[in-house]
């Protein structure tokens, strides 16, 4: 069971880590901890009955040193002011790993968007976008989709902007439909950038993918595809759980299929569980299982000292934001278990994201060819500086992406200066 944390603080301890192997500022370690503002904004939309709900909205904005931020808007009814400031510190260290011209943010609305029609969503977004009108744009800070959510989202907020402004302004967003200026190849970043993490860790400790076997811990519309990019790759998937239970084949399962089980509209639980041909597991007990390769696709704090002994695999993958805990980290490491950090194995997102940026304040776009090939070359880069920062020092893949990272925002502070 995932444990109760407070993720931000969880990153802060992250970055006192890393700066004190770089023995950097006190000072300097506070202003690298501390976002540049926290905004809360109450969101006024009349519903479908009616009546006029007030709903929260956050947008945390980390760190600009390096340049414009970037970060996701996520609608979800638990989102606390602490997660969107995890989540927007751990995009600026995203940002800098993989040499994205970015600083870090991250936004946020506390609603079920299961719960809201077509119109209440459309009033909810605009609102929002309203109300960040005079922080966010393309020169200052760039929202962005979340990872399969709702591109309807991202066009209300690009449009709200656009028409407050006087003027078509795509780069405000990204994550858009193609038809609004988004970049081909999106969709499938953040799990193509995990599956090149996972092969350079491959090639880096020996091991023939092709031979290899796979435990896939979150079964997700990311996670399935992830799936489905290893299995072109040769490795073969034993098992996927979601938060309603999992399933196990030894001999292999095809993601092709359990996709088309797990978001059937027949499947009601919309669940992997049943799936033919599989044996049931629970989502906790896929952690035992042995298998060359975990992917941590669940939600924050799964892994904690009280299981990490249990982890059997060789190579353990963060396919989302902070599955793993920090005292968790100790034991893997010890344990020699090779972690690939969230903050490099799911960057691939944030490098297409600004790539699309890109592409709208050129006014061109890049084939899907192109923009893979992109991707690809700042992930093998990204992995290799870390993986040799790693080997320089010492220290797990996590200490060792955050000394880059910080590395990297600290020389642009010391070239920059403190103003006044």
């Amino acid at each position: 069971m995932a444990v109760e944390i407070n993720p931000f603080d969880i990153a802060k301890q992250q970055i006192d880590i890393a700066a004190k192997r770089l023995k950097i500022d006190a000072g300097l370690t506070e202003i690298l901890k501390s976002p540049i503002r926290m905004l809360t904004v109450s969101l006024p939309v009349k519903m479908r009955d009616g009546k006029i709900k007030i709903f929260t909205g956050y947008r945390c904005q980390h760190n600009d040193l390096r340049g414009p931020m970037m970060g996701g808007i996520r609608f979800h009814p638990n989102i606390t002011p602490d997660e969107v400031k995890a989540l927007a510190c751990w995009m600026t260290w995203k940002c800098a790993i993989v040499n994205v011209p970015c600083g870090g943010s991250q936004g946020g609305i506390v609603c079920n968007p299961a719960d809201l029609n077509d119109k209440e969503l459309e009033a909810l977004t605009r609102r929002f976008a309203y109300s960040l009108r005079d922080f966010v744009g393309p020169e200052k800070d760039i929202p962005a989709l979340e990872a399969f959510g709702n591109p309807k989202i991202i066009a209300y907020f690009m449009d709200t902007f656009s028409t407050l402004n006087g003027i078509p302004r795509p780069g405000t967003v990204t994550g858009k439909p193609i038809e609004l200026s988004g970049s081909t190849g999106r969709d499938e970043a953040s799990s193509r950038g995990c599956i090149i993490a996972i092969r350079e860790t491959a090639l880096a400790l020996g091991m023939d993918l092709t031979k290899a076997t796979v435990v896939i811990q979150g079964a997700g519309r990311d996670s399935i595809l992830l799936g489905e990019l290893l299995e072109r790759i040769g490795t073969t998937i034993i098992a996927i759980s979601d938060f309603k239970g999992g399933i196990y084949n030894p001999n292999g399962l095809s993601m092709d299929e359990v996709s088309k089980h797990r978001f059937a509209k027949s499947n009601k639980d919309k669940s992997v569980k049943g799936f033919p041909g599989s044996k049931p597991v629970t989502h906790e007990k896929l952690l035992d299982m042995k298998c060359d390769i975990l992917i941590a696709a669940s939600p924050d704090g799964i892994v904690t000292k009280s299981n990490a002994k249990k982890i059997k695999a060789k190579i353990v993958a963060e396919a989302v934001n902070g599955p793993i805990t920090p005292e968790a980290d100790e034991i893997l490491f010890k344990e020699k278990i090779f972690v690939i950090p969230d903050i490099l194995a799911n960057a691939g997102g944030v490098i297409v994201s600004y790539f699309e940026w890109a592409q709208n304040m050129e006014g061109f776009s890049w084939p899907e060819d192109e923009v893979n090939r992109k991707l690809e070359k700042q992930m093998v880069s990204a992995f290799k500086a870390v993986y040799e920062v790693q080997k320089q020092h010492k220290v797990d893949m996590r200490t060792a992406a955050y000394m880059l990272a910080i590395d990297r925002v600290a020389k642009v502070f010391e070239l920059r200066g403190l103003w006044p």
